[in-house]
């Protein structure tokens, strides 16, 4: 009888190791891994994760390279909106999934598979992003999620594994890690309580560099084009290449504590100095290019924004809206900015651009103006403050 297929999203880490054996042995399915490389992994890597598939047993194993267009589809608009979820962290995860979880769909029905699969756990994000992309993509599949299902804590699923017989680095598995594009997520014991912090060596990235260096990030329309004067035809290149100058200084390290898609508080650890650096310097460029009502209305969409793409809502229609307005807004967003790198912190020192709107011919901000008089003021400020006089007046509040 010919096996039935499960097309299973594969990292090569514990979850998903623990999948491939549990689906070939225990269920007797056909099993083609796919990862879905949005900007984590090197060459060598892969071709090391996917030996590994097939050392575990699966049919067939595909690796799908989303790197550019995770960029272009996602990561461009979070840095137009400068967000961080919770002021704190830059959706490196959130983003990735929608875009491995749509690859992955996509796959699935090339290969007419009868069932889609991913190790998310019970308790998480992943599992309801995975689950609304692939329903909405190929709904006549079955979705199944061992780790889910059977309630499987991480010890349970190193204890099967060397059942089997299979050898890897436990010890490494005890930290859940995943690197990407934007970032590096690191959950363990340490984020599972409300207290504590993950230790030095659990970051993947370890501090090298103490020594302060001047940075100096170029934008156009946007996007990050240039890092110390090196030019980079593609942004997602540039932001690669950001990471490997700022990233040995720990920078854009913290934990992010925020509400899950299913209603529980939960903590994780990352480290994404890439992210983090091109952010704020977009960020601040914006401020002396955008006018104040444009960096307002372009703030209330992209939190909003961030938040339904956190909540695995990337598909919604609403979003495009949303990015032709941000886009809309970057049109002068192009210029230079200045920063300098220290251990763990940075700081920006300031920028260039031939569109700031801090322009000395109209002014010295608190000290001297040329566009204006003093009785210009006088007058503006009586017609300005006119409606707040007239209520007081009236209801003698004062």
């Amino acid at each position: 009888m010919e096996k039935k297929k499960v097309v299973l999203a594969y990292s090569g880490g514990l979850d998903t190791s623990y999948c491939v054996k549990y689906l070939t042995e225990e269920k007797g399915l056909e099993v083609h891994s796919v990862l879905v490389n949005t900007g984590g992994f090197e060459a060598e890597e892969l071709k090391g994760v996917e030996k590994r598939a097939y050392e575990l047993g699966v049919t067939t194993h595909t690796t799908i390279e989303e790197t550019a267009n995770y960029y272009n589809s996602v990561i461009k608009y979070l840095v137009y909106g400068n967000i961080l979820k919770n002021s704190t962290y830059p959706l490196s995860v959130s983003a990735e999934r929608v875009s491995q979880a749509m690859a992955i769909a996509r796959h699935a029905k090339g290969l007419n598979a009868d069932y889609i699969a991913h190790g998310s756990t019970g308790a998480g994000n992943d599992q309801v992003r995975f689950d609304m992309i692939f329903q909405t993509f190929l709904p006549e599949a079955e979705i199944i999620t061992p780790i889910r299902d059977m309630k499987l804590s991480r010890e349970a699923e190193i204890e099967y594994l060397k059942s089997k017989g299979v050898e890897m680095d436990f010890a490494r598995a005890a930290y859940s890690i995943n690197k990407g594009l934007w970032g590096t997520s690191v959950g363990g014991k340490e984020t599972l309580s409300s207290n504590g912090y993950l230790p030095e060596d659990a970051f993947p990235t370890q501090v090298s560099k103490e020594k302060a260096e001047s940075l100096e990030l170029g934008f156009a329309e946007g996007e990050l084009k240039s890092v110390n004067g090196q030019s980079f035809e593609a942004s997602y290149e540039a932001v690669q290449y950001l990471e490997k100058v700022a990233g040995p200084f720990g920078i854009g390290r913290d934990i992010h504590v925020g509400d899950t898609i299913i209603g529980i508080k939960g903590r994780v650890g990352f480290e994404a100095a890439a992210s983090m650096l091109t952010i704020k310097a977009h960020q601040a460029l914006e401020k002396h290019v955008l006018t104040k009502w444009q960096i307002y209305w372009k703030d209330q969409i992209a939190s909003f924004y961030g938040n339904w793409l956190h909540e695995g809502q990337f598909m919604d229609p609403v979003m495009r809206d949303m990015e032709a307005m941000m886009e809309s807004t970057q049109k002068y967003v192009t210029g230079k900015v200045f920063i300098t790198l220290l251990p763990y912190r940075f700081q920006v020192n300031g920028i260039e651009s031939e569109h700031d709107l801090m322009s000395a011919k109209f002014g010295h901000y608190g000290e001297m103006n040329n566009a204006w008089t003093g009785e210009d003021v006088k007058g503006f400020a009586k017609i300005f403050g006119n409606q707040n006089a007239i209520y007081h007046q009236v209801n003698g509040e004062l």
